[in-house]
């Protein structure tokens, strides 16, 4: 079945010392990190289309537009949700929302591409 606007998916997790700015370098305060809020949404949109794809093919990142706007404390539970938003040939373009127990966190869009999964490895040199 080919992908479809409309799927979703939701990812979660808990913020644990390793996913802080402080541990990933990108700031000096303990609060979730910029670059782990993006892997989470990415990882939505991941889970959202991959029982439609064919077992050859993939997803690989194209463009990341995400707004991180509020903090979350180590301890803190935060999840993800990915919406298909259009798709445009190979390119799936993901509305994706990031929220913790007080709110919003982030939002923003995920752009992604399907390719045939061997065909990309060997383009990579793999």
């Amino acid at each position: 079945m080919p992908v479809r606007v409309g799927l979703s998916a939701v990812a979660h997790m808990e913020v644990t010392e390793s996913d802080t700015a402080t541990a990933l370098g990108t700031g000096d305060v303990p609060v979730l990190a910029t670059p782990r809020v993006v892997n989470l949404a990415e990882e939505a949109t991941v889970q959202a289309v991959a029982n439609d794809l064919d077992d050859d093919s993939a997803t690989v990142g194209y463009r990341v537009q995400l707004d991180h706007l509020a903090p979350t404390a180590v301890g803190g539970q935060v999840h993800a949700e990915a919406i298909l938003e259009s798709v445009e040939g190979r390119r799936l373009t993901f509305r994706v929302s990031v929220s913790d127990g007080r709110g919003l966190v982030a939002a923003g869009r995920i752009t992604r591409v399907v390719v045939e999964r061997d065909r990309f490895l060997d383009k990579a040199g793999s």
